[in-house]
């Protein structure tokens, strides 16, 4: 395929053709992505800094879908139930690894349980050894931001600790969809991050938005962007060549 403009000439065949169009739509297509991805994040800090100008909502008239007060401040009213508590290992506070203590509570007048956690504590010097928590007794009310967990766990765990009978106090990460499958308790999908303000019942609470990667994100984006825009340019200056004057 062969076309001549004034003193150049455009040489090309399907297989440059083809392979050059299959990248830059593969470039567009990551760009996008990563733009999507950006679009999300920024959604999400929007969320976030909309509700703190908000004032706090009462979880228990909205337990059919908690989920609309994400990054809500909230209340509820009721008790602590220890027993399914579990505690997220690895957590590192000022450099010190412990863990975050996850723990059920009651809501007064239901049969439905959120989970509330209550902050950091330090591990012990044989990790074997699972910390003594400290539980209040007794009807109280709380206070705390709504988040939802990430359902995209990464465990070591394998399928037969994911199906055992015997409860484990200590998790890797806090999977809600094993918590639902293992505690026989009727527990909401979103966890309540204690305010570091109540009184009774906390721990270390240093709580922080995750950083949103939002200028990241968009960084990728462009740069596939450019990826594109390199390959095409490449394929017309290989592509064209001057035409050699004739003596």
């Amino acid at each position: 395929m062969q076309f001549n403009f004034y003193q150049y000439q455009f040489k090309t065949n399907w297989f440059s053709i083809v392979l050059t169009m299959l990248c830059i739509l593969t470039f567009i297509k990551l760009g996008l992505w990563q733009y999507h991805k950006a679009a999300i994040r920024q959604n999400i800090e929007n969320q976030y800094q909309a509700s703190l100008q908000q004032g706090t909502a009462d979880l228990k008239s909205v337990l059919e879908h908690p989920e609309v007060l994400v990054y809500r401040n909230v209340k509820v009213r009721g008790e602590y139930q220890p027993t399914y508590q579990i505690l997220i290992d690895n957590q590192i506070e000022n450099g010190r690894a412990g863990y975050h203590v996850v723990t059920p509570f009651k809501i007064k007048d239901t049969h439905h349980y959120v989970l509330v956690n209550r902050g950091w504590i330090l591990g012990t010097d044989n990790h074997q050894d699972v910390p003594n928590v400290i539980t209040p007794v007794g009807e109280q009310e709380i206070q705390g931001m709504v988040w939802v967990p990430s359902n995209k766990i990464f465990s070591l765990e394998d399928d037969t600790e994911r199906t055992t009978n015997i409860w484990k106090s200590v998790w890797q990460n806090l999977d809600m969809k094993k918590y639902q499958k293992q505690a026989p308790i009727q527990v909401l999908n979103i966890i309540i991050k204690l305010d570091p303000k109540q009184p009774v019942g906390g721990f270390v609470r240093n709580w922080q938005l995750p950083p949103s990667r939002i200028m990241t994100n968009l960084g990728y984006a462009y740069q596939w962007f450019g990826f594109a825009f390199s390959a095409l340019a490449i394929y017309v200056y290989l592509s064209i060549s001057r035409i050699q004057a004739r003596e």
